[in-house]
This record gives C-alpha cells, sequence and structure tokens, in this order.
C-alpha cells in the first residue's frame, strides 16, 4: 500500500505541474522517469548486497516494498547460513566417522561408477579419492570373482578375495542395495581369521597324514590276527572283531578328514574336468545302496533322466552323491523307501534328489547338519558306522562345482536331500543310461 500511495502521490504532483504549465505529457514522462530510475536505483542496490558475501549480513536500507523485499531476502539467508552450517557439522563429522572406520566403503551408482569412498578404500582397495571419482570400479579392481560377484547382482552372502594392493591381504566384500539403483561395497579385512583357518586346515591334514601310517600298522596287524582267527584264543575273538572294526573305522574318518582338507584347500574345482555320466553315477548308486541295505531290505527306486549330465571333477560329484545315499540308508528304517531322482530344472540347471520315509531331522538341526562331527542322535551314528563327516564333504564337493545342497525335513516323515547344479554345468548327450 505504501508504494501505491507514492505512485499516486507522485502521479498527483505530475498532473499538477502539467496542468500550470500546459506540459502535461512531459511532466507525467518525467514523473515515469523518475520512478523507474528509482526501483532500477534500489534494484541495483539490492544485486549488489547479494553478489558481495562480505556485505550479506549487512542489508542495505529500504522504504516500501523493496525494504520488505530486503528484510525477507535476509531473514530467509539467515535461515539458510544457518541450515548450511549444520549440514556442515553434519559432514563434517560424518566424515570423522566413515574416517575412522576400520572396513573400506564405497558407493557406486548404476553403472558401478564411483560416486563416494572413505580413507580405507584407498589403503585395503587401492581407490584414490578424488581421482577415482566417477570411475567405475570394475575399471580399477579386475578380480575376476569380484566382477563376477557384482555382475550376478545376488548379494545375500559375501566374497572373500586377496586386496588389489598385497596378496596376503584377505577380504571379506558384502553388497547392499540401496536408493535408485545404487550400491554400498563394504570390503573388511579378514586376513587375520583366514590365517587362522589356513593353520586348522594344515593342521588336520598333518595330523590325518600322521595317523594314517601307525593306524595301516594297527590294521595289518589286526587283519593278520584275522586271518589266523583259529589260532586266536576263543575268549580274544570277540575283541579282535571289535578293534578291527574301530581301526577300519578311524582308517575312514582319516580319509574323510583328508578330503576335506584337499576340498578346503581351493573354492573351485582345479585341473582337468570331464562330462560325467550322472545317469551311470546314479544307477551305480542305487546298486551300491542295496547292497549297503542287506537284511533291512529297503525299496530303492531310482528315477533318472539319461541325457542329463555334467561337466566337473567325477570322484567328488561321487562322493558328494554318495554319501547322501547312504545317509539315506543308515537313517531309514528297515523296508522304508528311498527314491533317487535325477531331473533337469526350469531354469537349465540339474537337481539331484535322495527321498527317503526315514526318522526325519528337527528344524533346529537341519542347519547344523553340514558342520563337521555334528551328529543329531550320536549312539544312533556311532552304530550305523558313519564318521559325521559326509555331509560336510558333500557341500565343500558341491560348491567347489556352484552348487548348492537344500535339505527339507520333519520329524516321523522322512527327508529330503537334493543337490542343485547350475546351468553352466549341465550338458545334454543323447546316449541312453538304463534306469531303475
Amino acid at each position: 500500500m505504501t508504494e501505491l500511495a507514492r505512485l499516486v502521490a507522485l502521479l498527483l504532483i505530475g498532473l499538477l505541474v502539467g496542468l500550470l504549465n500546459g506540459q502535461l505529457a512531459w511532466s507525467l514522462a518525467a514523473v515515469a522517469v523518475l520512478a523507474l530510475g528509482f526501483h532500477l536505483f534500489q534494484l541495483y542496490r539490492l544485486h549488489r548486497w547479494i553478489v558481495r558475501d562480505e556485505d550479506r549480513i549487512n542489508p542495505p536500507d529500504g522504504s516500501g516494498v523493496w525494504g520488505d523485499l530486503i528484510d525477507a531476502l535476509y531473514r530467509f539467508g539467515k535461515r539458510h547460513r544457518k541450515r548450511k552450517q549444520r549440514l556442515t557439522r553434519l559432514l563434517e563429522r560424518f566424515n570423522e566417522f566413515t574416517g575412522a572406520m576400520p572396513d573400506a566403503n564405497v558407493v557406486i551408482g548404476p553403472q558401478g561408477e564411483i560416486r563416494w569412498l572413505n580413507d580405507a578404500a584407498q589403503t585395503l582397495l587401492g581407490l584414490n579419492q578424488p581421482a577415482d571419482l566417477g570411475q567405475r570400479i570394475g575399471n580399477l579392481i579386475r578380480h575376476p570373482d569380484f566382477l563376477h560377484f557384482l555382475r550376478h547382482g545376488k548379494y545375500a552372502e559375501t566374497l572373500e578375495f586377496p586386496s588389489p594392493l598385497r596378496e596376503d591381504v584377505r577380504l571379506s566384500v558384502r553388497v547392499v542395495p540401496f536408493g535408485n539403483h545404487e550400491r554400498l561395497i563394504a570390503a573388511r579385512d579378514v586376513s587375520h581369521f583366514f590365517r587362522i583357518e589356513r593353520m586348522r586346515r594344515d593342521f588336520v591334514a598333518n595330523v590325518s597324514h600322521e595317523l594314517r601310517t601307525p593306524l595301516t600298522v594297527l590294521s595289518g596287524y589286526l587283519e593278520t590276527w584275522s586271518d589266523m582267527r583259529d589260532e586266536v584264543p576263543p575268549p580274544l575273538r570277540p575283541s579282535l572283531e571289535h578293534m578291527s572294526g574301530q581301526a577300519a573305522r578311524m582308517q575312514q574318518i582319516v580319509e574323510d578328514l583328508l578330503t576335506l582338507s584337499r576340498l578346503d584347500s581351493e573354492s573351485t574345482v582345479a585341473g582337468d574336468q570331464v562330462d560325467v555320466p550322472i545317469p551311470a553315477v546314479v544307477a551305480t548308486l542305487r546298486e551300491d545302496a542295496e547292497a549297503l541295505s542287506g537284511a533291512q531290505r529297503h525299496v530303492i527306486t531310482a528315477d533318472i533322466d539319461a541325457e542329463l549330465w555334467l561337466r566337473g571333477e567325477i570322484k567328488e560329484l561321487h562322493s558328494a552323491l554318495g554319501n547322501l545315499v547312504s545317509n539315506a540308508v543308515r537313517y531309514t528304517p528297515a523296508g522304508g523307501r528311498i527314491t533317487l531322482i535325477w531331473k533337469a530344472e526350469a531354469d537349465g540347471g540339474a537337481r539331484f534328489e535322495v527321498r527317503d520315509s526315514g526318522i526325519g531331522i528337527a528344524a533346529a538341526d537341519i542347519a547344523r547338519l553340514t558342520e563337521r562331527f555334528y551328529r543329531v542322535d550320536k549312539d544312533r551314528s556311532r552304530a550305523s558306522g558313519g564318521t559325521g563327516l559326509g555331509l560336510a564333504i558333500a557341500k565343500h564337493a558341491l560348491q567347489r562345482h556352484g552348487a548348492r545342497l537344500e535339505i527339507t525335513s520333519r520329524p516321523g516323515a522322512g527327508s529330503t536331500f537334493a543337490c542343485v547344479f547350475p546351468s553352466g554345468r549341465v550338458v545334454r548327450k543323447t546316449t541312453r543310461a538304463r534306469a531303475g
């Protein structure tokens, strides 16, 4: 209203002066020029105040609408400066926090471009800030396992691989998707745990090797006495048989420990791989299961896709599948049913299942079944002759082939053990194999 009243007053003055001197048009033009000059001057002062940072806290004087505008801008700028100061403090605290973290953290965009990284990412992953910002992380970290892990897109598990800077530094990497197709890469130095695990594997392997020789000697003597059973006093014969059985069991444990140590040494299958005739392997396993069943007379059937083969290491695959079949025979009551299934999956992979009508497994025990020497029923397991290492061997052998072990069971309702192989391992053959 003040500005409008001022404009009306100027127009009236111009009109009065114009009427008095007979120059109405010139008087009104002079009034317009005067008003425009005033506003241009106020606009100039406002612009100079806005663009000069040193004067930001000292606003110019103004009247009317210009005074209101300058006052509103001043208050807005004051609030903005306070917010900026708070954000600056928060950012400083955030940088202090991330800088103190021992884990490397990297934020990448949808195309893998690096958007942010902390100090630990420079020491563990070899990245540089700000030089590497905007670069694709796959161009800077070239480890094949890491590249495959990023492309795979399934981040439920972690990946371990050596640091790009030092081979003796082992990193555990987890990827967390968030935001608009962004991902957080968190890498932790697990070299200490890796060294402890390697020491454990070496210890088990060395002890197993050391035990093998004396056990072989003992078994040789026991076998000799068993061959001379008629010369052994009758009261000692049961003890001799018991010692022979326990020596054989101990030898099997040593062999299983050595197998586990070998499987632990590498994450993937090494050496030459061949097309493995899984249909023939499953048929052989069925025959072995019938022999192991013996007087228990289990009903053992097989449903086999005769054209479905796998690319891999035949001994490891035979061991993995065989352990599942022998477990089913041991833990299924006499006369129970055991079904072996070898079939293709909808995604192009393959699946081997062992279904039994056995005693079943409680949910709390399923997660621990693949642990070394873990037994659900210790007395029954020892009586059945198992070493407690079969499922651990099966799990490791499958992992080395990119496969996984799935277990479903309920107490009293039997169990299903399934080996799921990826499509990259599947080979189709036209040769027909017999299925029982």
